[in-house]
């Protein structure tokens, strides 16, 4: 080869690897979206950006002699997208409990069920023959009309399923008891980068839905209290007068009202004593609604400001058994969180008119509720309600795709979880629940192999890797940029996101392209370095130089993330000194630094501590 195109070659390459070297790896699709603008490089949705728009007018019977949810539906949903849509996709979590489905791990034959009954379906008033026997969680139904850019479709389905003797995320609670989410069918997202979400759900999995309006009418019978997401239209139509008013009261209250007792409702007090009530509520542009009911739980409420600009409230509620000890607090560790929460971390205000905390088996969020165990350690229960609470503003202020990116939401989850945990516990006991509830289960994994990147799609690893991926590792990585920019700098590109995603469909691009956006800054290199390596945690001391009075520290990066640190300096006349770190000491180079010190006599010890960035193998981390 001739020497003068030889080096040309070489500068084409070397050229073009350093300028893309910290370009984000894009799959084909997303950089179609990006492409086509319906999402932009700077992070903010594009000029092109749509989504999808259903109205729900659902309304349920519950039927405790046979345990079956029946109900019939309305759906008026709008194609906003330039695509001609051929089929409609359905989506019905609840079939998981089909023997046929797939599922993660072994179930017991309670957890099993015959899955959706669609008994009718039509479409803009064509019926169409549907066997739903063989379906799984999600279905295409082709149309006969198809439907164009810019219309609407009005659906009309009648079904029924039945509530599965076990219960997890739903099913009995007991005989009595009943928690129902994802209770009726449901038209699947379609969007900007994979069309229709065709994804089979799992009993790991977790949800990616529109944003839609809902009116949802439960019918119970008598004695029988019904929570929901969405506001009580008709407390008059189905409670006693004492107990409409003492509910409407709790909305404007500081005080924890004891709604119902286990004796009231017990002696059927409660309710209006119709045969059935219907029980109606409310909900616009939110992602899902769920409902759960009981003839015997007691109920609790109160509430508090969560927008002091316009003091605006939000009702806090509980449901739970007599013997539950721990839920007795839960309206008041409710109020606390919507409280923090929307005053300090995220520092939005919380965005609903409730939240009902309700005592089931699952630790589990949903729109305006939350399906917690109970515990005989009320510390660990709000602990548990903080993280599920905090799920308001991730997935459901947010469309995240929880499916493929739990880490999107479950990382944050537990961010707030801890920052939150700060201020009730304490820095050094929240520290310690975070690293034992958190970052112990991932960093002393033996099971190495299973640390990919976090970047992976959440439906592609399993087990730990599952848990590490979605929760502990994005949580330290945004803790680790909260560092490395200030809480001020941080909060406001946190909250620069949040108002451009606020009800629409990010992806982790746009979370990352917003935040160096929203910084100034090209944050690219922190995101590859967290996001798309199979990084851990492993500093070690390599060697220590002195001359004279100046320490010079060499650290080696083995395991590669980019983290916080404090070099901690001990004096051999005892004295102590901590000199911090932000992950910026690794932009330049993430396998090495180096930290200087200008002692002030001599050292006897260096220590590189990095909190709750816990190291993989500690014994290297300090030099005598």
């Amino acid at each position: 080869m001739h020497k003068k195109l030889f080096n040309t070659l070489v500068f084409i390459v070397l050229g073009t690897y350093s300028l893309s070297a910290q370009d984000l790896y894009m799959p084909r699709n997303i950089r179609n979206a990006y492409d086509k603008e319906t999402r932009s490089m700077d992070g903010r949705p594009g000029k092109q950006y749509w989504q999808n728009h259903g109205k729900y007018a659902i309304n349920v019977t519950v039927t405790p002699q046979t345990k079956t949810v029946s109900g019939t539906e309305k759906i008026d949903y709008t194609n906003n997208s330039k695509d001609t849509l051929k089929v409609l996709a359905i989506r019905f979590v609840n079939n998981i409990h089909k023997p046929e489905a797939p599922r993660s791990g072994y179930v017991s034959p309670d957890f099993l069920s015959t899955g959706l009954i669609i008994t009718s379906f039509e479409v803009n008033g064509q019926r169409y023959q549907l066997d739903t026997k063989g379906w799984g969680t999600v279905e295409d139904v082709k149309l006969k009309t198809p439907l164009a850019p810019g219309q609407t479709a009005s659906l009309n389905i009648d079904w029924n399923y039945p509530l599965s003797k076990q219960s997890g995320r739903e099913g009995q609670i007991d005989s009595t008891t009943y928690f129902a989410a994802y209770a009726y069918p449901r038209v699947s997202v379609y969007d900007d980068y994979n069309g229709w979400d065709r994804l089979p759900h799992s009993d790991r999995g977790e949800f990616y839905n529109d944003f839609n309006d809902y009116i949802l009418s439960v019918k119970a019978p008598k004695n029988y209290v019904v929570w929901a997401t969405g506001d009580l239209l008709n407390p008059d139509e189905v409670l006693q007068p004492a107990f409409a008013e003492k509910l409407k009261k709790s909305y404007q209250s500081d005080e924890v009202t004891h709604m119902a007792t286990a004796e009231e409702m017990r002696k059927g007090l409660v309710t209006k004593q119709n045969n059935w009530n219907t029980w109606k509520f409310e909900a616009k542009n939110i992602s899902d609604v769920t409902f759960s009911l009981s003839n015997h739980y007691i109920w609790d409420a109160g509430s508090v400001i969560v927008d002091e600009k316009t003091g605006r409230r939000a009702s806090v509620q509980s449901a739970y058994n007599e013997t539950a000890k721990d839920f007795t607090f839960m309206v008041d560790f409710g109020k606390k969180a919507l409280h923090w929460f929307s005053r300090n971390w995220p520092g939005i205000p919380y965005p609903f008119s409730k939240m009902t905390s309700f005592q089931g088996f699952a630790d589990m969020e949903y729109p305006m509720m939350v399906n917690d165990s109970s515990t005989p350690d009320p510390g660990f229960s709000q602990f548990v309600l903080n993280h599920e609470v905090a799920h308001t503003y991730f997935p459901f202020y947010m469309g995240i795709n929880e499916t493929r990116y739990a880490f999107m939401d479950e990382g944050w989850a537990t961010t707030l979880e801890y920052l939150i945990g700060i201020d009730q516990i304490g820095k050094e006991a929240a520290d310690r629940a975070y690293q034992d509830f958190r970052v112990k289960r991932w960093i002393f994994d033996p099971s190495g192999e299973e640390d990919q990147p976090v970047i992976s799609q959440s439906t592609q690893v399993s087990g730990l890797g599952y848990g590490n991926n979605s929760y502990v590792k994005p949580s330290l990585a945004y803790l680790g940029l909260k560092d490395m920019l200030g809480e001020e700098t941080f909060k406001k590109a946190l909250h620069v996101y949040m108002e451009r995603w606020n009800s629409k469909h990010p992806i982790p691009w746009d979370f990352f392209y917003s935040i160096n956006d929203a910084t100034k800054q090209d944050l690219n290199w922190y995101w590859n370095n967290w996001f798309f390596s199979n990084n851990y945690i492993d500093l070690a001391i390599e060697k220590v130089t002195i001359k004279g009075n100046s320490y010079n520290i060499s650290i080696k990066n083995i395991g590669g993330f980019a983290i916080p640190f404090d070099v901690k300096v001990t004096y051999a006349d005892g004295k102590e000194s901590v000199l911090h770190q932000t992950p910026a000491i690794w932009k330049n180079n993430q396998k090495m630094t180096a930290v200087q010190i200008n002692a002030t006599g001599k050292i006897q010890s260096i220590l590189i501590d990095g909190g709750i960035f816990m190291d993989a193998r500690p014994a290297d981390n300090k030099w005598k």
